[in-house]
C-alpha cells in the first residue's frame, strides 16, 4: 500500500463514492445471475458477502474520518435486523482493530522525525510489524530499556489533511440534517466535532487525558489503565496490556464474561467522569480488553470528553424524571438545557413517548441489553409514520452534550452487542449526580 494517507478531497470522495457504486454494480451481475437460473437466497448472501469485504477495504484503506466512520457503524450493527446485520458484521469487526499497515521504512521515518534518529536506543526490541491498525495510526510492540513491554503507537503521514478531508465531506452530509431535522442548530454542533476531531491530531493531548485516567484508576480492582512512557505530537509510547478483545468475546464470549465486560464498561462509563473529571470518547470493541485478572483493560484515548464538573447534574435529573414518569418536569428540563429550541411546540405525553423505552435499563435493578432491545428502538424511531420519528426530528443536541451523547449510544450498541446484564441503575445512583435524587 502507499506510505501516506490517500488525501486528496476528490480521491477520498471517489473512493468513497465507489461504495455505492460498487454494491448497484453487484446487484445488477446478481439479476443477471438470478435470471440465469442460480438460487435467489444464494445470490443474496452471496452480494452482501461481496459488498461487506468492499466496506472494510474502502474504509480501511482511506483510514482517516471514513475509517472512524467505519468504527461507528459497527457498533451500530446490533440495531439492525439480524439478515441486514449478519453479513457485515465480520467486516465490521475486523475495521475495529485492523488495517493495511504502512510500510516499516515509513514507521521508521515517523521515528525518526518525532523521538530522533536514534530513536532505538529508547528500546530494547522494536516490532516492525504492527500489532494493531487503526484511524489514524497504527500500533507496534515493543520492549522499552528498562524491560517493560509497550505499545508504540504511530501516527500515519499526512493523517492530519486527510481527517480533515473527511469532516469537510462529513459536514456537507451532516447539513442534511438540518433540512431533516428542522429542531437540530447544526452549525454549532459542527464547530464542536471539529474542535474535538483536531485534537485527536496531537497525541501530546491524548498522552495528557491517558495519564488523567491512569491516575484517577491506579491500583483500581476494576479498570486497568496503561501508564504512558514516552509521548510526542505523533508518537504515543505506553505499557503494554493483554487481554481477551471485546470483539471476541462478543463474537464468543461465555456469559460470565459477557456480564462482567458489560458491568465494568457501564462502571467506567458512570464513574469517569466523576473520577478523572473525563470521559472515554470512543467507545467500539477494539478499545477494550478484558483482563486475566478480571479487569477491564481501556486503551486509546485519543478522543476525550473533557468534564471539569463531572456528569452535568442536569443529565441526572433529566434521566430521573424520565424513569419516574415525570413528562412535565422532563419537558420543562429539556427547554431549560436547549434541547428543545424555542418555538418547537412539543407536549410532555410525546416526549415520554419517545425517550420513556429509553430509560427501561435504568429502571429495573439488573438490565439485560440485547440486540433485540435495540433493534426495536431503532425501528420505532426511525419509521416516518411513527410519532416518535416525527418527535425526533425537533430535538436540539447542545454542543456540551455531543460527546456525551455519542459515548452513551456507543457503549449501549456495545453492551447490546455482549448481550450483557448490568446492573446500570445501581451504577447511575451511585456516580451521576442529580439522578439518586430527582430534586437535586
Amino acid at each position: 500500500m502507499p506510505d501516506r494517507i490517500p488525501q486528496r478531497r476528490l480521491a477520498r470522495t471517489a473512493k468513497l463514492a465507489s461504495l455505492p457504486l460498487g454494491v448497484a454494480g453487484r446487484a445488477t451481475v446478481g439479476l443477471g445471475r438470478r435470471l440465469a437460473g442460480r438460487d435467489p437466497d444464494e445470490v443474496s448472501a452471496d452480494l452482501q458477502a461481496r459488498t461487506a469485504e468492499q466496506l472494510f477495504a474502502v474504509l480501511g484503506e482511506l483510514k482517516g474520518g471514513a475509517m472512524k466512520m467505519g468504527q461507528a457503524l459497527s457498533v451500530f450493527e446490533a440495531a439492525l435486523p439480524e439478515e441486514a446485520a449478519a453479513p457485515y458484521r465480520e467486516a465490521l469487526t475486523r475495521l475495529q482493530e485492523a488495517a493495511p499497515p504502512m510500510p516499516a521504512a515509513t514507521v521508521h521515518r515517523v521515528l525518526d522525525e518525532q523521538f530522533g534518529r536514534r530513536w532505538r536506543d529508547r528500546f530494547t526490541s522494536f516490532d516492525d510489524q504492527p500489532a494493531a491498525a487503526a484511524s489514524i495510526g497504527q500500533v507496534h510492540r515493543a520492549v522499552w530499556a528498562d524491560g517493560r513491554p509497550v505499545a508504540v503507537k504511530l501516527q500515519y503521514p499526512g493523517a492530519g489533511p486527510a481527517l480533515m478531508a473527511d469532516f469537510v465531506q462529513l459536514s456537507r452530509m451532516a447539513r442534511l440534517f438540518a433540512r431533516l431535522s428542522p429542531g437540530l442548530e447544526i452549525k454549532p454542533l459542527l464547530a464542536e466535532l471539529k474542535e474535538r476531531v483536531v485534537e485527536e491530531l496531537d497525541y501530546s493531548l491524548e498522552a495528557d487525558a491517558q495519564r488523567g485516567f491512569a491516575a484517577a484508576y491506579a491500583d483500581d480492582p476494576d479498570i486497568a489503565i496503561p501508564r504512558v512512557v514516552a509521548s510526542s505530537p505523533k508518537v504515543l509510547v505506553t505499557e503494554w496490556l493483554d487481554g481477551v478483545p471485546l470483539s471476541r468475546i462478543i463474537r464468543s464470549g461465555n456469559r460470565s464474561e459477557r456480564d462482567r465486560a458489560g458491568t465494568l464498561m457501564s462502571l467506567l462509563h458512570f464513574s469517569a467522569p466523576a473520577r478523572a473529571r473525563l470521559l472515554h470518547a470512543d467507545p467500539h470493541p477494539g478499545n477494550f480488553r478484558l483482563l486475566e485478572d478480571g479487569r477491564l483493560g481501556v486503551l486509546d484515548f485519543g478522543a476525550a470528553a473533557r468534564l471539569p464538573g463531572g456528569f452535568p447534574p442536569s443529565l441526572g435529573r433529566l434521566t430521573r424524571y424520565a424513569v419516574d414518569g415525570d413528562g412535565a418536569a422532563v419537558l420543562e428540563l429539556m427547554r431549560e438545557q436547549g434541547f428543545i429550541r424555542p418555538g418547537i411546540a412539543l407536549d410532555a405525553r410525546q416526549v415520554m413517548d419517545y425517550f420513556g423505552p429509553f430509560v427501561a435499563p435504568l429502571s429495573v435493578d439488573n438490565f439485560t441489553f440485547t440486540r433485540e432491545w435495540m433493534r426495536t428502538q431503532a425501528a420505532r424511531l426511525s419509521d416516518p409514520r411513527r410519532e416518535e420519528a416525527q418527535v425526533g426530528r425537533l430535538f436540539n443536541l447542545p454542543p456540551s452534550y455531543l460527546l456525551i451523547h455519542r459515548v452513551t449510544m456507543g457503549s449501549i450498541g456495545i453492551l447490546c452487542q455482549l448481550n450483557a446484564t448490568a446492573p446500570f441503575r445501581q451504577l447511575a445512583e451511585t456516580w451521576q449526580p442529580g439522578f439518586a435524587d430527582s430534586t437535586a
